[in-house]
């Protein structure tokens, strides 16, 4: 069982996708993590990263290449990432939204270090709008896709107001329906 989870920034894909890995007893991968690696590698943020990626395709070829060769070897994993539904089109196909606000709250409660730009709360509102932005237009260019369109999904879950573990619950009853 392959499991690709997408979602808004901050909708809880990486929290939501360790608790189903631990149910379903799957390998976890997450593109996030790749990104960080990548922007730790060249000394910037994950944001200025988005933005460079833009105009340099190599990072983007660099994390689809990732995604397709998972895709390819192994048979029994989640993977969190914006695009793992299309690199990976045999997967059960999970969208999480939440309202910015919320995810706003989420991200900077968080404090990742690699992510010093979200000083404060509106500061971490407006980088939300804007790297989602950076992303939808990246993604519309190069693949003609949108992340945000639901109907890429076989279920979407909004997270703005319920917890990590209930997601998970849902995304369980859902993929133990399917059977």
């Amino acid at each position: 069982m392959i499991i690709t989870i997408s979602g808004a920034l901050g909708s809880g894909k990486s929290t939501v996708a360790k608790i189903l890995v631990e149910k379903f007893n799957l390998k976890h991968y997450s593109t996030g993590d790749f990104m960080r690696e990548i922007a730790a590698k060249r000394g910037i943020t994950l944001l200025e990263l988005s933005k460079l990626a833009e105009t340099d395709r190599s990072i983007d070829k660099e994390l689809d290449n990732y995604q397709i060769q998972l895709g390819k070897d192994e048979d029994n994993f989640i993977i969190d990432a914006r695009l793992g539904w299309h690199f990976i089109p045999d997967s059960i196909k999970i969208f999480l939204d939440v309202n910015d606000e919320e995810a706003a709250k989420r991200i900077f409660k968080e404090g990742r270090t690699d992510e010093k730009y979200n000083t404060d709360l509106n500061a971490t509102l407006e980088n939300i709008k804007n790297r989602r932005e950076s992303e939808i237009k990246r993604y519309q260019d190069y693949y003609n896709q949108n992340y945000y369109d639901h109907d890429n999904y076989d279920l979407v879950v909004d997270t703005t107001n319920i917890p990590a573990e209930e997601v998970a619950e849902k995304i369980i009853k859902f993929i133990e329906g399917r059977k």
